[in-house]
């Protein structure tokens, strides 16, 4: 009998669908401005790329659960930026970048068929395609009371990848304690939190003891330092929370091998106890935020949500890809809110992830949208 192999059933890639706008943008007389992707144009700051290298006899094998210093520093990190007390290095676990972690944490947690994964109702589309690879559905939905009962995970999303939304204390409390009434896992991905525009400090965390008070069973934070210091090419992210859990996980890694390489450790480790950096790359996203947002809102936009994170939430009422077509003829590429559910027609996706150059190019261009 010739065994029969089922490919695994996953969605198509929708930047593909992208493509045309992008080469029409490209015959701009101009070029191209690519507002689309939100990847980190500025420079790895000096002290983290001097770790790195100072790191590199890197010769033996690293330990998949961190080294004891990074998971300290992971520890301390939550309290000082995050507010975020009690934890210890049995409570945290570093990962190669948050996206891994994402994908893969359905399938690390047994989930199956049968079994449902929640996520935002407009939402990262890496959420459902971890959903798919461990071969559990996916329902969508804000509002807790929606959740079914066979939900065994929850993806918050604050603040939120497109729309920058942020939620607040008694909105992740009240999620936490829906997903305890199921018995599922809640994991709220936060790796925008120090991008927070209306404060310097950086938005509420599921693991803030005003949302979860001092239990912190089924509960996980996932982050990454890719947006705020610039380390999107180093893979460099963790997660924390039930420490059940995260021993689960570790155990589920080191059979998988997925181990962060020494060095971009140790860059952690720097990276998570400076400050200042991470302010001055938060006061350049403001500037080219500002601009770019009033350039749009000029050329008849509504911004919607955006309080937080790396992009502008925009609409005027057409359908996205229209929007994005109009962009496109000005030599601007932008991402349709499709991109991220059935639940966002008419907005798209405005990346601040451009020089300065490039922003006050952008601001001259989007100035034409309004005369179109």
């Amino acid at each position: 009998m010739t065994a029969v192999r089922v490919p695994l059933r996953l969605p198509d890639f929708p930047w593909d669908a992208l493509v045309p706008y992008g080469d029409r943008a490209r015959d701009h007389p101009l070029g191209i401005i690519d507002l689309s992707v939100g990847s980190p144009v500025d420079p790895t700051p000096q002290l983290i790329r001097d770790a790195l290298t100072a790191a590199t006899d890197a010769h033996s094998y690293p330990q998949v659960a961190g080294t004891p210093a990074l998971r300290e520093a992971i520890v301390e990190w939550y309290g000082r930026r995050r507010g975020v007390s009690g934890l210890t290095v049995a409570n945290v676990l570093p990962s190669i970048g948050s996206k891994e972690l994402i994908a893969w944490l359905p399938l690390m947690l047994g989930l199956g068929a049968g079994d449902v994964v929640v996520q935002p109702t407009v939402a990262y589309p890496t959420y459902a395609i971890g959903a798919a690879l461990a071969g559990a559905s996916v329902v969508s939905s804000d509002d807790p009371a929606d959740w079914p009962e066979n939900t065994r995970l929850v993806w918050v999303n604050s603040p939120g990848n497109p729309d920058g939304r942020v939620l607040g204390v008694d909105q992740l409390r009240a999620m936490v304690e829906r997903a305890r009434e199921l018995g599922a896992v809640i994991a709220n991905d936060e790796c925008y939190a120090e991008l927070n525009w209306g404060s310097d400090a950086p938005t509420p965390s599921i693991l803030d003891p005003r949302v979860i008070g001092d239990d912190r069973s089924s509960v996980l934070s996932v982050y990454s330092l890719s947006k705020q210091s610039n380390l999107a090419g180093y893979r460099a992210g963790f997660v924390a929370g039930c420490r059940t859990l995260i021993a689960e996980l570790l155990g589920v890694r080191k059979h998988a091998g997925l181990i962060p390489p020494a060095p971009v450790q140790a860059a952690m480790i720097v990276a998570l106890g400076d400050e200042a950096h991470v302010d001055a790359q938060r006061e350049l996203y403001r500037s080219r935020r500002d601009r770019l947002r009033a350039a749009v809102e000029g050329a008849g936009f509504r911004i919607d949500h955006s309080e937080a994170g790396l992009y502008l939430w925009a609409t005027r009422g057409q359908d996205a890809w229209e929007t994005v077509a109009a962009f496109a003829e000005v030599g601007v590429l932008v991402v349709p809110g499709t991109f991220y559910g059935d639940n966002a027609p008419e907005h798209v996706r405005i990346a601040l992830t451009v020089s300065d150059a490039a922003v006050d190019a952008a601001v001259d261009r989007i100035a034409g949208l309004a005369r179109a």
